[in-house]
């Protein structure tokens, strides 16, 4: 399968608007969802630290991933932003057709 779920987090709604338009803008996923009431739990730098994110949820292609990767840690102001890709297994085919149509550069 060619599809892909991409998962990052963002620090606000603002950024996390601006990272998905430059992302759609340039055609490295065909669609994003934020989700901007969340609170992550990490372990950073030694010390264990919570903070309020957005998620964001990109569906992308194999191909597109790699650009996808660097416009998201470019646009992103974490030193070190969430970016991990799963593939899809399966899903309705118009949807993934319409998926890989939309996710062109």
């Amino acid at each position: 399968m060619n599809a892909l779920i991409v998962f990052s987090t963002a620090p606000n709604v603002a950024m996390a608007r601006k990272i998905v338009g430059v992302i759609l803008k340039k055609r490295l996923a065909a669609c994003a969802h934020l989700a901007p009431v969340g609170e992550s739990h990490y372990w950073w730098k030694g010390r264990l630290e919570k903070a309020r994110e957005v998620a964001m949820t990109f569906k992308t292609t194999k191909k597109s991933l790699p650009s996808l990767m660097r416009t998201l840690k470019q646009s992103h102001p974490y030193e070190t932003p969430e970016i991990v890709a799963v593939r899809i297994q399966a899903g309705h085919p118009a949807y993934l057709k319409w998926l890989v149509k939309e996710t062109r550069f």
